[in-house]
């Protein structure tokens, strides 16, 4: 099936009452979208959303659905730069604008990212100790970018899989939470709960579609619906409801936490800088206090190393947009290769720069906005992922221990590496 994204109309996706699917920066076309999963994902649209809202509104309490949204880090400076407020006040009006709507409970994604983030510290010290010339282990290349994994299982295959992070994503962390932890907090099966994610990129609603959960029942996904943070702006542009703003929800009752904070990363979730001091610390006891990047081939690709008495202990790297990611697996296949990890996204820019919210109507970059919202997301506070009790006690009281069996199984995932199509490399971009 051939993507969307591909032979899309400049700007259609901006139509709310009919739309549809596209992929940003799709590389594998006529392969890696199926027939079944392009009906899938034509179901993600606000017409599904109202469809599960008005269902919960009407009188057959058997169709009726705990509504639970939760929001993506990155989406938040999107709507403080839409709304112009404070990326704290543009959280509590989104949040009110949602529950207007009749949802349930709005959650912020940021501790499924210390979660994501966390198991991939660890992951990269036991691959680090574990890679020889007989078992490479390295690089680790991060798999919190759906667009990216999903172009490494259906087009690279071999010997690109081996080297992605087994850690979720945070989008599939914060389907386990909600669909596992807080559903049985509320004593609800999982399929009674309908999970909608706001996000920066159409990718996501890809990625929903792959997303189980360890206890789940055949069929039951994590994340019901994904709706990028512009499709949710157009909804707040066109609703005459009266709307009052609310704080957002926790996953632990009536504790709320009202201040916006993110990971250290430009326009991500931090990958790479929080597992960089971890990997310092852990294993060469050097306290990593600023992070100095050094762009290389362009702004998007940039290099970060630890250096000891002129040996260089760690080299890290983040390769941003497609044209990168394709030089990087070229050295990879060849051979010359310099990099222990490498934090790989999609969109140039990164996560702010997700095609669901920085694009003008034509279908560009908005550049403007992108700048703004580049300077509000670099004022929200950084809150290291170590620092979270509430990830602490929930890898006790949910995950039965950091190290257990059952947070090896919800944590962690595989990948798929077909047999893929010739010529994947060859692409120019």
């Amino acid at each position: 099936m051939k993507c969307e994204h591909c032979t899309r109309k400049k700007g259609e996706f901006h139509k709310l009452a009919d739309a549809k699917i596209f992929l940003s920066d799709c590389l594998a076309c006529d392969s890696c979208v199926t027939a079944e999963e392009g009906a899938q994902l034509s179901q993600q649209n606000a017409k599904d959303f109202f469809r599960v809202l008005n269902l919960s509104k009407k009188c057959d309490t058997s169709e009726h659905k705990v509504l639970v949204v939760s929001v993506c880090p990155q989406s938040l400076p999107y709507f403080a730069a839409k709304l112009n407020l404070s990326v704290t006040d543009a959280s509590r009006r989104l949040c009110g604008f949602l529950k207007s709507l009749g949802v349930h409970y709005v959650f912020d994604m940021a501790i499924a990212a210390d979660f994501s983030i966390l198991e991939s510290q660890k992951e990269f010290v036991r691959r680090y100790h574990q890679h020889s010339d007989e078992q490479r282990a390295l690089p680790m290349l991060t798999s919190a970018c759906p667009g990216w994994v999903r172009y490494a299982e259906r087009v690279l295959g071999h010997p690109v899989t081996p080297h992605l992070c087994t850690a979720k994503s945070p989008q599939q962390v914060m389907g386990s939470l909600v669909k596992d932890y807080f559903a049985t907090q509320q004593n609800l099966p999982p399929e009674k709960i309908f999970h909608a994610i706001v996000a920066p990129c159409y990718d996501k609603k890809l990625e929903a579609l792959q997303e189980g959960f360890a206890t789940a029942l055949p069929g039951t996904r994590g994340t019901d619906c994904v709706l990028t943070s512009g499709e949710i702006a157009q909804m707040m542009e066109q609703s005459d409801l009266s709307v009052k703003d609310a704080a957002v929800d926790t996953l632990f009752g009536d504790v709320q936490e009202e201040v916006v904070r993110r990971h250290e990363g430009a326009g991500s979730d931090g990958h790479l800088a929080h597992v960089f001091r971890h990997a310092a610390k852990e294993l060469f006891n050097e306290h990593v206090e600023e992070i100095t990047y050094c762009s290389l081939r362009n702004k998007d690709f940039q290099e970060v190393t630890l250096e000891k008495n002129g040996e260089v202990l760690l080299r890290f790297a983040a390769a941003y947009g497609f044209r990168n990611v394709q030089n990087l697996v070229l050295k990879l296949r060849k051979g010359k290769f310099p990099y222990h990890f490498v934090e790989v996204l999609a969109c140039p820019g990164g996560c702010l720069n997700g095609r669901g919210q920085a694009q003008t109507k034509d279908g560009h970059t908005d550049k403007s906005l992108l700048r703004q919202m580049e300077g509000i997301y670099a004022d929200i506070p950084v809150r290291p992922p170590e620092s979270s009790a509430h990830v602490q006690e929930l890898y006790q009281e949910w995950l039965e221990g950091t190290d257990s069996l059952r947070a090896q199984e919800t944590l962690h995932t595989s990948y798929q590496s077909p047999e893929r199509c010739t010529a994947s490399l060859d692409m120019k971009w």
